[in-house]
């Protein structure tokens, strides 16, 4: 596993519970607004995994899982052994994954290796060349929300958001097409000052979300907006 960052504690990755976040390095999409540059080229020194474990470890006590994510986790070998270590320790597991390896998802799911999914959702499926990355296989993206939605296990489908890259057509077209899923985020999207295309963006105004937000809450158990 090229583990490159942990953050010992967070309040909002894991709905209800206090986690551990651990970045993986390396990513096979090249969103044009995603923040982690860093993660996305694989960049930096990978952290010891016998310090790592050790570290989580110790704070079992104050946590109650730990949310793996990336980059693209399931791009790395070892990721069930890894998974399997944190069960063993008690851990309750997240994984982000955007979906491209269905495979990888499965196999988790049939060893009972997750408790929480979150798949990210970079646009209408016709329209995913265009915000992902162009050679992106479209049947696996749609079979891991297939695959997510029928596995029992805790999830939710996330978007994140813009008016260069996204359209509320788009967005609602999104919403259509996983309409009936567990819960559905549209991350609004926030300028780090570290964008992977060195472009600036611009976000949704809060009254055009709270318009977005009547239109598509029903459609999901759950609705968030993150501003």
């Amino acid at each position: 596993m090229k583990v490159k960052g942990i953050q010992k504690s967070s309040f909002i990755d894991y709905p209800d519970k206090i986690v551990a976040v651990v970045f993986t390095g390396g990513c096979n999409f090249r969103c044009p607004y995603c923040h982690n540059r860093e993660l996305v080229y694989n960049m930096g020194e990978n952290i010891d995994e016998e310090e790592l474990f050790s570290e989580l470890e110790k704070r079992k006590k104050y946590l109650d899982g730990v949310c793996i994510t990336g980059g693209e986790p399931t791009l790395q070998q070892g990721l069930d052994e890894f998974i399997l270590k944190l069960k063993g320790m008690g851990y309750l597991i997240k994984l982000d994954t955007n979906g491209t390896s269905p495979k990888a998802l499965r196999d988790l799911l049939e060893r009972n290796l997750l408790d929480y999914i979150a798949m990210d959702i970079k646009a209408p499926i016709q329209n995913y060349r265009s915000v992902a990355i162009e050679k992106v296989d479209i049947e696996t993206i749609e079979e891991s929300i297939e695959l997510i939605r029928e596995s029992g296990v805790d999830y939710e489908f996330r978007t994140t958001i813009c008016k260069e890259l996204l359209s509320t057509a788009d967005i609602l077209k999104i919403a259509k097409r996983i309409k009936g899923s567990m819960k559905y985020t549209l991350q609004n999207y926030r300028d780090s000052g570290n964008i992977l295309s060195g472009k600036s963006y611009t976000p949704y105004k809060k009254e055009e979300l709270e318009l977005l937000r009547e239109e598509i809450k029903g459609y999901f158990g759950k609705f968030h907006i993150r501003y």
